[in-house]
């Protein structure tokens, strides 16, 4: 279901060498998972024995007892189509290898050998077993069947599946098979392990699993064996869980001493479009694999994944903190070196009492300490027009006189009266004329002072409003640097919640204020004095486009697996209609107003998204968005 699948990893009580106990555990953990509706379930390594066997592997008893259990799980998946990969050593041409076995649907499909055999310290691996490192293109005969093995095997369902299988010290080898399987597809990466508990070393599997999953583009599955192997140097935990993009999505409890599973959805087709587009993946090369077709999964009906409403927005407090510092210091940054760069003697900004010309006020604040330059080098400006209430305005001047910052009121009202006259437009016509003549006499001013000051005009637009081309093309569309044109609009607020936190109390207390207006271009006379003409009631809630917007260019997720995540994600503050309405309004402005895009000024970008004609986005100004509509209407 748009490229999800429901991935287990099991922890399972063992015994050592009772493969008779061992095999019903193996059995009782099949059949859970198999109610749960999970597609792939990864046993640890050598489960079907335990990995403590030592000596004992060579002893035909325990390997003949292990080939019986082998086929013993395998008939148990008859009639079933859960993917289950179990650890067994298994023999071949008077040589035991310590393999990986991956079984469906009553058939062994394939058997995958470690290659990297650790002996060292308290590991004797080559002690019993031989490595598998050069074995391709080979096949073992399991019950009569001659079965395909080798290190060159990759599962597929012929869509997004594409499984590749490594060992415990596989992974910690220099070049670890994971990234031939990787290069050649592999978008879901097992590993049966047995690595065992030492002080520290379960935050170093976790980091070598989370780098393997960033750098390969994968979902990584671990399963490690349990508190039930021998205890006689070491212990081992029973270490279990999964990383997509190398990021934690679960992970079980250390030392358990029944068996369990985890398990959670992992989004594939994720991974491949994000290999297409933010990585080198397609130079790298190696040598080829074989594929082995899975037989068809059982459908997911449904999926039941956290996805944050707001994806641009760290969840916790403390990241929230960290990325705010981080993304004010890129920003300002970036502005003190074009400052520098072209030798601005003043910065010309209008601000007026919103969001986003404060988020812009602050960088530029932060970019003159850079430079060790007086915040009055800013020159900022008001211009209330038609639309502007008393609380923006004084919330603008206040701000301004907070920072230090000297500001002046340039109304704009008779301006624009003259202007409609000169282009006989009536001055009762409240239409996008009568509006956008407002937007563009505010730049035209605020560049004619540039002009005169020998300054640069700082740019106020917003990725959200850049997306959705919210702007007036030649007015508020331009500027000579977009300092906020790689943020996002639910981000701005919390940024400058976060600057209030460390600013003093009367500019706090004006920040808090701003944060709490309604977002508005204030181009339309107010009622009362208060805001009549919100953004969000015409263009729809910016915590929906923010959604689409990141889903649509970050993963390049399809219009109709953009409504399903967002149906999930806010279903309890819209319903699939309305979702479904601004979801149409957001992609038919983001297509119409590319033009705008193209002829946008210079402007950092601070996360992974930005929507530059010279950055990220290369797209012409006359495509079509009816192929997005259409999937869109013919999937539901």
């Amino acid at each position: 279901m748009f490229g999800f699948y429901k991935v287990g990893v099991a922890s399972i009580k063992v015994k050592v060498s009772d493969v008779s106990f061992n095999t019903n555990e193996i059995l009782k953990v099949i059949l859970e998972a198999t109610k749960n509706n999970i597609q792939v379930l990864l046993f640890p390594e050598l489960c079907i024995s335990a990995y403590t066997c030592g000596d004992l592997f060579l002893h035909s008893t325990l390997q003949n007892a292990s080939l019986n259990s082998l086929i013993k799980i395998k008939k148990s998946t008859e009639n079933s189509s859960i993917v289950v990969v179990v650890g067994v050593s298994l023999l071949k041409n008077s040589k035991i290898y310590n393999c990986a076995v991956l079984i469906q649907n009553g058939d062994i499909l394939g058997v995958v050998p470690k290659s990297f055999l650790p002996n060292y310290k308290e590991f004797y691996e080559k002690r019993w077993f031989t490595t598998g490192a050069n074995v391709v293109d080979e096949s073992i005969v399991i019950d009569g069947v001659e079965i395909p093995f080798g290190v060159d095997l990759i599962f597929s369902d012929l869509k997004h599946l594409k499984i590749g299988i490594e060992i415990c010290e596989d992974l910690w080898a220099i070049n670890p098979p994971s990234s031939k399987y990787a290069i050649n597809g592999a978008t879901l990466l097992l590993n049966l392990s047995s690595s065992n508990e030492l002080i520290g070393k379960q935050n170093y599997r976790h980091s070598l699993v989370s780098m393997q999953s960033a750098k390969t583009y994968t979902a990584y599955a671990y399963s490690s064996s349990g508190v039930g192997e021998s205890s006689t140097d070491t212990l081992f935990g029973g270490d279990g869980f999964i990383y997509e993009n190398g990021s934690l999505l679960v992970k079980n409890s250390l030392y358990q001493r029944e068996s369990s599973i985890i398990y959670t959805y992992v989004d594939l087709e994720k991974l491949e479009y994000l290999r297409i587009n933010e990585s080198s993946f397609a130079d790298e090369s190696g040598d080829l694999c074989r594929v082995i077709k899975l037989y068809t999964l059982t459908k997911l009906n449904d999926i039941d994944v956290d996805i944050s409403k707001t994806p641009f927005v760290p969840r916790t407090k403390d990241t929230l903190d960290q990325r705010s510092n981080e993304i004010i210091e890129i920003a300002a940054n970036a502005f003190a070196t074009r400052i520098e760069h072209v030798g601005s003697k003043k910065l010309v900004i209008g601000i007026s009492g919103g969001l986003d010309s404060t988020l812009a006020l602050i960088t530029s604040v932060e970019a003159l300490k850079i430079l060790n330059r007086p915040s009055s080098d800013i020159l900022a400006y008001t211009m209330p027009g038609f639309g502007t209430t008393s609380r923006t305005l004084d919330n603008a001047k206040e701000l301004c006189k907070s920072l230090g910052i000297c500001i002046e009121e340039i109304n704009i009202v008779g301006i624009a009266l003259q202007e409609f006259e000169l282009i006989k437009h009536d001055v009762g016509d409240l239409d996008v004329t009568y509006e956008n003549v407002q937007a563009r006499l505010r730049t035209q001013i605020l560049m004619n002072l540039a002009n005169k000051h020998s300054a640069l005009v700082v740019g106020t637009g917003d990725l959200s409003e850049i997306a959705l081309g919210w702007s007036t093309y030649n007015g508020d569309h331009m500027s000579m640097y977009g300092v906020n044109s790689g943020i996002p609009k639910t981000l701005i607020k919390h940024l400058v919640l976060w600057y209030k936190n460390i600013a003093d109390e009367a500019t706090a207390t004006i920040l808090e204020d701003i944060v709490n207006t309604p977002i508005s271009p204030e181009l339309l006379p107010p009622s009362k004095d208060d805001i009549t003409q919100k953004t969000e009631d015409i263009v729809g809630p910016y915590i929906l486009h923010d959604f689409f917007l990141y889903h649509l260019q970050k993963y390049g997720a399809s219009s109709s697996k953009i409504l399903f995540l967002a149906s999930k994600t806010f279903k309890d503050e819209f319903s699939k209609d309305e979702i479904k309405k601004w979801l149409i309004i957001f992609l038919k402005r983001f297509f119409m107003n590319q033009f705008k895009r193209s002829a946008m000024p210079d402007g950092i970008k601070v996360g992974t998204i930005s929507l530059s004609p010279r950055a990220d986005l290369k797209m012409p100004s006359d495509a079509l968005v009816k192929a997005w509509i259409d999937e869109l209407e013919l999937s539901l």
